[in-house]
């Protein structure tokens, strides 16, 4: 069962569609819209301040977002969040990808469809247009995403959805028989 834990006083929120995996952790100020999920190891840690995960957005496994005073994290719509990435204090607009082992640092804004390379560093108060491929260490917007490229991003964000939905099912089937 995944770990939903009070932190000075405030508690994840979480829409009943969400998929949480058994080892997904979700600490303190955060919420979790309708249709996202939380994969296996995620880490969510609103300790410092708030992290907000849009509806249909999927943190893939070993995922960690946290927040800073003065940095909320916001994750926004369809959102895809890769295996092994950080997003630290900043916000990710609808319809993006951040890449696997990527990090996003405090302050920064990846504007709308967007794609963030797979191990990418975006430094701290970086902001990048909508519908921009960003690559390197540091990241820096190498070009306009394409419509084919933004499409891909698009169908990921749904193909994670409908994949949660298959590990909630058998996440729930793995139970133990209640104790009676």
């Amino acid at each position: 069962m995944a770990h939903i834990i009070e932190f000075r006083g405030k508690s994840p929120s979480v829409d009943p569609t969400v998929f949480l995996a058994p080892t997904a952790s979700l600490i303190g100020d955060v919420t979790m819209a309708p249709d996202s999920s939380a994969f296996y190891g995620v880490c969510v840690r609103g300790d410092s301040n708030s992290i907000t995960v849009g509806a249909g957005t999927n943190l893939q496994d070993n995922v960690v977002l946290h927040a800073d005073p003065g940095f909320p994290t916001s994750v926004g719509e369809r959102v895809s969040v890769g295996h092994n990435a950080v997003v630290h204090g900043c916000t990710v607009e609808d319809d993006c990808l951040i890449g696997m082992s990527a990090t996003v640092m405090n302050g920064a804004v990846i504007g709308a469809g967007s794609l963030v390379a797979a191990g990418a560093l975006v430094l701290e108060g970086t902001v990048v247009p909508p519908r921009s491929l960003v690559a390197g260490v540091p990241a820096k917007v190498r070009r306009p995403l394409s419509d084919e490229e933004f499409a891909g991003v698009r169908a990921n964000a749904e193909n994670y959805r409908q994949t949660a939905a298959e590990h909630r099912s058998a996440v729930a089937a793995a139970q133990p028989p209640a104790a009676g």
